[in-house]
């Protein structure tokens, strides 16, 4: 009897002299091939040794460049240190090497690393805890500017790639009871070594991590990680936080309570605004030719709250200062919007950004960026005239005492090329793409100067409007920016550095203020006595009491020491404190 073999090779022959189709029982030749290649086998603790030593050697070019630097080149210290930090990582990627886990959490660390080292590296930003929650809020068009040709490759390259040599290779897994002690062991064993390590240079590892704490915020991805896990913490933590009222005492002053016009304050909430950009502050460039012509004050040594919108913004609005603010707080209390519609002022808040981060949750607000068939418009995105006409409407009609926020997209990065027109390209070449690494840094230095002159432009038209309607309204405007940028000063792009060893690229601001004639008399204000505190240092902790000295308010929170127009106001007008109980 012929065996199973020869009746199909038989079969075969037969249906082929037939024309017919070889049997569809048989699979075809080249997928018999493709089952029989083998596939890459390893076991769990060396694919986690191969992936770390990848993440360490490939992915934190920027880390450990820096601890180069830090540790003062190639000697016993660095190796110490790197071989710590090594063994470190190495015993926490093993503790998820188990069965149906190892594989989809290798490929999260092999695309993160890809996604968080190309920010570190072209960029020198630290992915913490307050980058990510600035990632969170922005705009998807916002978000488009940083996912370029380059990103997309560098993510390809060094993360997607790896995964695709980490997916089908068959791990090697001991029983249960084995595999736990194993493990067990390799951790506690790279513990072990690691602290070993430590301590065998322990005052020279320390005193290094603590003067250089950025330098281990660049420890790609693990540093991203736990701050994502830490935000997440803390904002599940703050779920169904109550607002506690604040100034529920607030009224209007005598002034106001008796002025014959509405007064109006316009707070111009600037966007990546750094002061040493204007010429204002002494910037060579003149940056500032229309503001120099309207009279303004110009306060040269402000500093942020943050160095992110997502933390100035809240902050700069809150009765907490700089020391004392954190998100919760801020969530938790009312903000200096809700103290002003207290005192029966007018609030409204008009956007041109990523929205006001729950800071006018209880007035009026209006986004600016959605309007269609608007040459200011484009994807999405506003130029900062789009509020003008708005405003010119807006004060044509006004009645009431009123504040209004504008919230500017300022000179946002890296596409600084889309916040200013054709006409405000006067600084040129100017870099015309979001990849900064395309561009010089002259390019990159002229397109945000474009931008702070744009911002001047715009400062200064919205002064104009003010004149204008000054028959019927007593206005003055106050401008600061959240943040600053960082420009390409050692290696660092954009901003968002943890506040701690952020440069003053980013944390100094600009703070300027006008007032029109109508508004100075009726305040008793001494626009020449503000001439000798323009060099004073002030801080977005001035905002919140500045605004409600501005507006007159009476409340226990008004603070006039952090009053900035305090003391250049008459006694007669000063804006009266309420009594502490």
């Amino acid at each position: 009897m012929a065996n199973p073999q020869t009746f199909s090779l038989l079969s075969a022959g037969k249906r082929k002299r037939r024309g017919l189709s070889p049997s569809p029982h048989r699979l075809p030749e080249s997928v018999l091939n493709f089952r029989s290649l083998k596939r890459p086998t390893m076991g769990s603790i060396p694919l986690s040794l191969l992936v770390a030593l990848y993440i360490l050697c490939l992915q934190n070019l920027t880390f450990w460049n820096e601890a180069f630097y830090v540790f003062g080149g190639f000697h016993v210290g660095f190796y110490t240190f790197a071989a710590a930090i090594t063994l470190l990582v190495f015993a926490g990627v093993v503790v998820f090497s188990v069965k149906y886990l190892i594989k989809p959490f290798l490929v999260f660390l092999l695309i993160a690393g890809a996604i968080s080292s190309y920010y570190t590296d072209f960029f020198g930003v630290v992915i913490d805890k307050e980058m990510i929650r600035n990632a969170v809020v922005t705009t998807p068009q916002e978000a488009g500017h940083l996912v370029t040709a380059k990103f997309v490759l560098h993510v390809l390259i060094y993360g997607i790639l790896p995964s695709l040599l980490v997916c089908p290779t068959r791990i090697r897994h001991r029983p249960f009871i084995g595999k736990f002690f194993m493990n067990l062991a390799v951790i506690a064993i790279c513990l072990a070594a690691c602290i070993g390590l430590i301590v065998s240079d322990y005052s020279g590892i320390s005193s290094n991590i603590r003067q250089h704490r950025d330098m281990m915020a660049k420890l790609t991805p693990f540093s991203a990680i736990t701050s994502a896990i830490g935000l997440t913490v803390s904002t599940y933590s703050e779920i169904g936080i109550v607002r506690a009222p604040l100034g529920t005492d607030a009224k209007l002053g005598p002034i106001y309570a008796q002025a014959k016009k509405p007064v109006i304050t316009i707070i111009v909430a600037g966007e990546t605004a750094r002061a040493m950009n204007f010429s204002l502050n002494g910037y060579a460039r003149e940056t500032n030719p229309e503001l120099k012509k309207l009279g303004v004050t110009n306060f040269t040594g402000t500093t942020s709250c943050g160095t992110a919108t997502a933390v100035s913004l809240p902050c700069m609005f809150s009765v907490y200062g700089r020391k004392n603010y954190s998100d919760r707080k801020a969530r938790s209390t009312d903000t200096l919007m809700d103290v002003l519609r207290r005192a029966g002022i007018d609030g409204y808040w008009w956007d041109n950004n990523t929205g006001s981060k729950g800071i006018a949750d209880l007035v009026s607000f209006a986004s600016l960026t959605k309007q269609k068939n608007s040459t200011l418009c484009k994807d999405g995105e506003c130029l900062d005239d789009i509020f003008l006409t708005k405003l010119d409407e807006k004060l044509a009609g006004i009645t009431e005492n009123t504040v209004i926020v504008l919230h500017q997209i300022g000179s946002h990065g890296p596409s600084y090329y889309l916040r200013y027109p054709e006409e405000y390209r006067r600084f040129k070449p100017d870099c015309r793409t979001p990849q900064l690494s395309d561009c010089s840094r002259e390019e990159i230095v002229n397109a945000y100067d474009n931008t702070i002159l744009y911002t001047d432009h715009n400062l200064s038209e919205v002064i104009r409007l003010l004149k204008k309607h000054q028959g019927r309204v007593d206005g003055a405007m106050i401008y600061m920016s959240d943040h600053g940028e960082s420009l390409g000063e050692n290696g660092l792009f954009l901003h968002g550095a943890p506040y701690m060893f952020a440069p003053t690229e980013q944390t100094r601001v600009p703070f300027i203020a006008w007032f029109s004639d109508t508004y100075a008399q009726l305040t008793g204000l001494d626009r020449r006595c503000l001439q000798t505190y323009a060099d004073a240092p002030t801080s977005h902790d001035n905002l919140f009491h500045t605004v409600l000295g501005m507006m007159n308010v009476v409340t226990k929170v008004y603070n006039p020491g952090l009053d900035v127009f305090a003391a250049c106001r008459s006694k007669a007008t000063a804006n009266p404190v309420a009594p502490q109980s």
